[in-house]
């Protein structure tokens, strides 16, 4: 049987390793894996959909699937998840000492779609009780200036978005912005002289959350394109059992090697306390496990204007990785 060549675009992560260094084979695929910068992937694949398939982040095809954009069908394969208390930053002599004291300001953010973003404003109006109606979000590129939204938003009147001219880092630092949401650290908190995390505790705060709602919030899943699904309707399916594979692979290898695996001097003590938040699988594919996250990000896409009304999440992922078989 020919298998069919696809080129696949993702970051670089212990759960993609084994589809690179081919010890995880898709069923029916000759696999060519480009591992790319997940910002660079993104801005790729919907802007001129280069690759077969890619990672993508979860807010961008939600937003383009919501207004038509069919270009692309979903698998539910979730690359990226990260809890978002970490993500707060405000310099070492500001007042604001709680999210409640951010209402009003101006909190610099990449870009005001982003996924990462959705959580964290979120989390500040759910968890927190802040007003993000009176906040202004200053959107730009965090250490390169120029960053701009990845597709073009359609946003309600009291949606307040200013594009910065420098860097978010410098304008945290000039005072230009009073707090910044960023995804990646920024290099002006890791040269620890002048910035500070808004919850230096935020490990014991995103488990304190997980706990009560059960949501390990999804930044990333996975796509390909359409025509390449209408031409070959079980690609979808078999990228969805090689990824879930190589996931195995990953969470079976961390711990189970009569040295470190991974550069963490006290990697078994984060693995086995890990273990007792999540259980056995703490990243699981599939839709009906993470239901519960994406149902309520769609809430948060409408509340945060950014779509119409609250997209049906299911209708993002192509038919054949709906569900799972059984024997």
């Amino acid at each position: 049987m020919t298998r069919v060549p696809l080129t696949l675009a993702c970051g670089d992560y212990d759960r993609t390793w084994p589809l690179a260094d081919g010890r995880v084979r898709p069923e029916g695929i000759d696999l060519n894996l480009i591992t790319l910068e997940p910002e660079e992937c993104f801005w790729r694949m919907l802007g001129n959909a280069e690759f077969d398939a890619a990672e993508m982040s979860l807010s961008s095809y939600a937003i383009a699937h919501a207004r038509g954009d069919d270009r692309f069908v979903g698998v539910p394969v979730f690359l990226s998840r990260s809890f978002r208390h970490s993500t707060l930053y405000v310099r070492k002599d500001s007042d604001i000492t709680d999210a409640r004291d951010l209402a009003g300001k101006r909190i610099g953010v990449p870009e005001y779609q982003m996924t990462a973003a959705v959580w964290a404003r979120a989390l500040l109006h759910h968890d927190f009780d802040v007003d993000t109606t009176g906040i202004v979000w200053c959107t730009g590129g965090l250490e390169e200036p120029g960053r701009v939204e990845r597709q073009a938003l359609e946003l309600p009147d009291w949606v307040r978005i200013e594009h910065v001219g420098n860097t978010l880092s410098q304008a945290l630092l000039d005072g230009s912005i009073d707090a910044l949401m960023a995804p990646r650290v920024p290099s002006v908190f890791r040269s620890g002289d002048q910035v500070r995390r808004l919850w230096p505790d935020y490990a014991a705060r995103e488990v304190e959350y997980y706990t009560r709602t059960g949501i390990f919030p999804i930044m990333h899943m996975l796509v390909v394109r359409a025509d390449v699904d209408r031409a070959h309707p079980w690609v979808a399916r078999s990228l969805y059992k090689a990824f879930t594979e190589a996931k195995r692979f990953a969470l079976s290898g961390a711990a189970d090697k009569p040295a470190l695996r991974y550069t963490m001097p006290f990697l078994l003590d984060a693995l086995e306390r890990q273990q007792e938040v999540f259980g056995a699988d703490p990243w699981p594919y599939g839709l009906d496990a993470n239901r519960t996250a994406l149902d309520t990000f769609a809430g948060y896409l409408a509340e945060q204007g950014l779509v119409a009304a609250p997209p049906d999440m299911t209708e993002l992922f192509a038919p054949a990785t709906r569900a799972d078989s059984r024997i």
